[in-house]
């Protein structure tokens, strides 16, 4: 239960809490919908269907928190979180000498071993040290799958 504990959980719940509210609200006026000519009964459906497209976005999105806070939990328990201590620039950002350095090294660690979670991590890491949120997503994200794929230690 102390994962209910956190902001984002709440914030997650307080959603799903909407939602619910938002489909029971809605399903007689669909109803109604589905009743009438095809104008109304295309209408019904995207009542239905927008809804469900930005669930199944909020259950990715929360699983890949879930599983990122996870992957930061074995890291720290083996002493293995990324830091870059690189130089930084007035704006706080890593310098291009600094980042140059860090995807080195980052670069040699997924080379060496492409199917380790924790390579991913620090290649997701890196990249949202620069700013680049998009590219850190998508790495985070293979480091994700690759995580949820490892067995569990006994």
């Amino acid at each position: 239960m102390k994962a209910f504990r956190s902001p984002a959980a709440l914030l997650a719940l307080s959603t799903l809490a909407i939602l619910l509210l938002y489909f029971s609200l809605i399903a007689g006026q669909v109803a109604t919908l589905f009743r009438g000519d095809g104008v109304s009964q295309a209408l019904g459906v995207l009542l239905v269907v927008f809804p469900l497209v930005g669930v199944v976005f909020a259950f990715r999105g929360w699983r890949l928190g879930n599983t990122t806070q996870q992957m930061a939990a074995t890291l720290e328990r083996e002493g293995r979180l990324p830091i870059h201590d690189g130089e930084t620039g007035p704006d706080g950002r890593l310098t291009d000498e600094a980042v140059a350095a860090v995807f080195e090294v980052v670069q040699r660690g997924v080379e060496e071993r492409p199917d380790d979670w924790r390579a991913w991590f620090h290649v997701a890491y890196a990249y949202a040290a620069i700013g680049d949120r998009k590219m850190a997503r998508k790495a985070l994200g293979h480091a994700a799958g690759l995580f949820r794929r490892e067995p569990v230690p006994d």
